[in-house]
């Protein structure tokens, strides 16, 4: 279940906790079917991850763990964005120093993570989600390198330099098909050519 609260001055419909109490309940009630955000205070249905989705998450994992067996690549773990989110946000995936995340709960705090993946999924908010407020909130949480692979324009666009009040300052777009260098302290080149086979 993704979950993600943004500060707005709107008036939210619920609290982050009964938000999580209704998200919760609508994923065990449909076998995890329906998936429910909480943004600017209010709930949305996001579609479930399809095959392709998760085929370059799996991608992605398999050319990070060859390249750098030291670090991992966690999916959809919850993480605390504060800045920009009052509350949780959870990446398609996680790219974090091995081991990381052991001992902490369901939540935790952006620190010591390297870069989050976001692989747009074909739904009407994907475009202010993926594209517009994660970049956002991600760079304002400090977290060094945010991708997004974007079925829809058929591109890879890595963002760098995090800045608290704006979010990125950097970002470099390429097209399916070309190699992406993912910047120290990664050093990992993806050759995105795959990726053409993961398309609608």
């Amino acid at each position: 279940m993704t979950v993600m609260a943004e500060r707005t001055s709107q008036t939210s419909q619920m609290s982050v906790e009964e938000f999580e109490r209704i998200a919760e309940f609508a994923a065990k009630e449909t076998d995890d079917a329906v998936r429910f955000e909480f943004i600017n205070g209010r709930i949305g249905v996001k579609k479930v991850a399809d095959g392709d989705h998760d085929t370059i998450v799996m991608w992605l994992a398999r050319r990070c763990m060859r390249t750098r067996p030291d670090l991992d690549l966690y999916q959809g773990r919850g993480l605390h964005v504060e800045r920009y989110r009052d509350g949780r946000a959870r990446p398609d995936a996680t790219l974090v120093p091995e081991a990381h995340f052991a001992g902490h709960g369901e939540w935790a705090e952006p620190d010591g993570v390297l870069m989050v993946v976001e692989v747009t999924s074909y739904d009407s908010d994907t475009d202010q989600r993926d594209r517009q407020e994660k970049p956002v909130a991600y760079g304002a949480a400090g977290i060094p390198l945010y991708l997004l692979i974007d079925r829809d324009a058929c591109t890879v666009t890595l963002y760098g330099d995090p800045d608290p009040d704006v979010g990125y300052r950097s970002s470099r777009k390429e097209p399916f098909g070309a190699k992406l260098l993912l910047p120290e302290p990664l050093g990992i080149e993806l050759d995105t050519e795959e990726l053409k086979q993961s398309v609608d």
